[in-house]
């Protein structure tokens, strides 16, 4: 089956060549974009167009690789014995099965997200590429040698916080996520908010596109975040003209909180209404 996209999230042409490219050579798909792009989003719609189940591994500063695989609970083991516990003589009921595990013994083809890799130590994805490479790994305490069924799909996010080693991204398939051009944002807007009145949506993404193109913004408002914005006029039931004859003087729109996630961007927009006042 090939991804072409879902009634929920709409893929570029270049996207859905990069997502079937992977899924076809079994290669990891490294995904990196700006954060509210649709990353992490996009696993899981591949998984609803393969009618796969989805394994998420959310990885964090102290994610360790190791724990991808499998983690021994000696600790438990040891408070079992000194209870006189009968669970202790096996100790497979101290081994705790990681996402890698899940993944390569699923009962059927999953997708395996690995999100946020930049996230845990610069040794982590180093740490993954033997197991991710041979699909398969050796559980020391028991002897024994866990091997994927099938090579999963997996997809892994990345939000450009540090650079990944070349070892692992020889190993990927790798797609860089552009921000979405005004025709990609409509489609995206109208599954979203089918029906949506267009002249609203107009004016409200160019308004949006303005904040965006603001030199000096430290966060730049993202998919996500437009789709709040949205949402929030939408439920204020905003009258149209408070878009379309908004005071050029003032230069924060509407509810900008869902746009503006920082001080220094309010800040710096507050500057603008008042170097634009001085001006009028």
């Amino acid at each position: 089956m090939r991804f072409e996209g879902t009634s929920n999230y709409v893929a570029t042409d270049d996207l859905k060549v990069a997502v079937n490219a992977a899924v076809m050579l079994r290669r990891p798909l490294l995904v990196k974009g700006e954060p509210g792009t649709g990353k992490t989003v996009l696993a899981q719609e591949i998984a609803k167009a393969l009618d796969a189940p989805l394994i998420e591994w959310n990885v964090k500063s102290t994610t360790k690789a190791q724990q991808g695989l499998y983690e021994y609970d000696a600790v438990a083991r040891l408070r079992d014995g000194q209870l006189g516990d009968e669970r202790v003589h096996d100790i497979r009921n101290y081994i705790r099965r990681g996402k890698l595990w899940e993944a390569f013994t699923a009962p059927r083809l999953p997708v395996l997200l690995i999100d946020e890799i930049d996230k845990a130590d610069i040794e982590f994805p180093n740490d993954l590429l033997q197991e991710l490479d041979r699909m398969s790994f050796d559980v020391y305490e028991t002897g024994e040698r866990i091997a994927a069924r099938e090579r999963p799909v997996v997809v892994v996010t990345s939000n450009n916080e540090k650079e990944l080693p070349d070892a692992f991204l020889r190993r990927c398939f790798f797609h860089y996520i552009r921000f979405p051009d005004r025709e990609t944002m409509q489609a995206i807007i109208d599954v979203h908010f089918p029906g949506i009145q267009k002249t609203l949506v107009s004016k409200a993404m160019e308004l949006f596109y303005q904040v965006r193109d603001v030199p000096g913004l430290k966060k730049k408002p993202s998919t996500s975040e437009l789709l709040d914005w949205l949402k929030l006029l939408l439920n204020e039931d905003m009258p149209l003209d408070v878009l379309q004859n908004r005071d050029p003087a003032k230069a924060i729109p509407p509810l900008h909180g869902a746009l503006l996630k920082n001080e220094q961007d309010v800040i710096l927009f507050e500057r603008l209404a008042f170097m634009a006042r001085r001006n009028t």
